[in-house]
């Protein structure tokens, strides 16, 4: 039996988020320490299998409230169900016939280990590596470019989530990768920007921090964000700003100028404050990580933050630091993907 194994793994935004939903720009970064893994393999019909974070049967009350929590009501079948289902159409779409589909029906499931809720691209994980998997069986071939938007359509017409480009170009391109939304063109049917893979070992030492406590869904901040700045010119200017953060980041991490990215890290944070009220939590975690002398910014859409350290001794004032004020915040360091 041929088993296909595809992995996805969660991004950390490093400049320019949430500017990619406004044609803007970002730099963002793919990290192996979490991932959405996929396995697809021939089967009589087409199977969709369950998991643990799409269970419907509880041992009691509590524990229901607890999955809850952790899973969110929906879990990640839906989004298994969705990418197979644009996959499908997408090939149809296409006149060429190297995107005919064979007859064969498979079974298919996924399991993750990416934090929920904090603003990772958790649920984008799953539909890249779903897409990654349903391409290698059906034997087509799809240009980065389009996987990516093909993996935003998932989200954002099937299901009505809204969402902007930089996780699936990062999770499809993988490493680290350079995004320009400013220009978008269209490639069969879909609109793809300009996407550069940048070295990661120009980076300084990069952090990530995260606290489950404070989770909530990606779609609930950005709605409410795309509606306050539409109605807002000011709010508009302001996005504009932190995209215009990404050239000038991307000429230092190519110079190596630290302490220069050190200062777009802190003021991508600065100006998003201005878009919307920052919970209590993240401004803790905010504040922490500068105090002990680290950039700090979200990562995502909040619950998660990113930042550079200066050395080891640095990144133990931070751990230290952390464990005075909240037992729950985890801190690692990220194994670039």
């Amino acid at each position: 039996m041929n088993i296909i194994r595809r992995r996805a793994y969660c991004r950390a935004g490093l400049i320019g988020n949430p500017s990619d939903g406004y044609n803007g720009r970002t730099i963002s970064f793919t990290m192996e320490n979490f991932y959405a893994e996929v396995v697809l393999y021939p089967w009589d019909e087409l199977e969709i299998v369950w998991t643990d974070q799409d269970k419907h049967r509880f041992a009691s009350l509590d524990a229901l409230v607890e999955d809850v929590n952790l899973n969110g009501y929906y879990g990640g079948i839906r989004l298994v169900k969705a990418a197979i289902k644009r996959f499908a159409e997408f090939c149809r779409n296409q006149p060429e016939p190297e995107y005919t589909l064979h007859d064969g029906t498979f079974s298919i499931r996924y399991e993750t280990n990416i934090p929920r809720g904090v603003g990772l691209a958790g649920s984008s994980a799953i539909v890249v590596a779903t897409l990654k998997c349903l391409a290698e069986f059906y034997g087509i071939d799809i240009a980065k470019r389009v996987q990516a938007s093909l993996a935003r359509s998932v989200e954002n017409e099937d299901l009505g989530i809204v969402c902007g480009f930089q996780d699936r170009v990062a999770q499809v391109y993988g490493g680290l990768v350079a995004m320009d939304f400013s220009e978008m063109k269209e490639e069969r049917g879909y609109q793809c920007g300009q996407y550069e893979r940048l070295e990661p070992s120009l980076l300084p030492p990069i952090y990530l921090a995260y606290f489950l406590g404070s989770s909530k869904t990606s779609d609930a901040v950005h709605s409410a964000l795309r509606t306050r700045v539409q109605d807002n010119q000011s709010l508009t200017a302001t996005m504009n700003e932190i995209a215009d953060l990404v050239p000038v980041a991307k000429d230092v991490i190519v110079g190596q100028h630290f302490r220069r990215l050190h200062e777009l890290i802190n003021k991508n944070f600065d100006l998003r404050t201005k878009l919307y009220d920052i919970r209590q939590s993240d401004w803790e975690m905010i504040q922490m990580a500068r105090r002990v002398g680290a950039s700090a910014k979200f990562a995502g859409s909040g619950g998660a933050i990113v930042g550079t350290y200066e050395d080891e001794s640095a990144f133990m004032d931070l751990r230290e630091s952390m464990k005075l004020i909240n037992h729950d915040w985890k801190l690692i360091k990220p194994i670039i993907a």
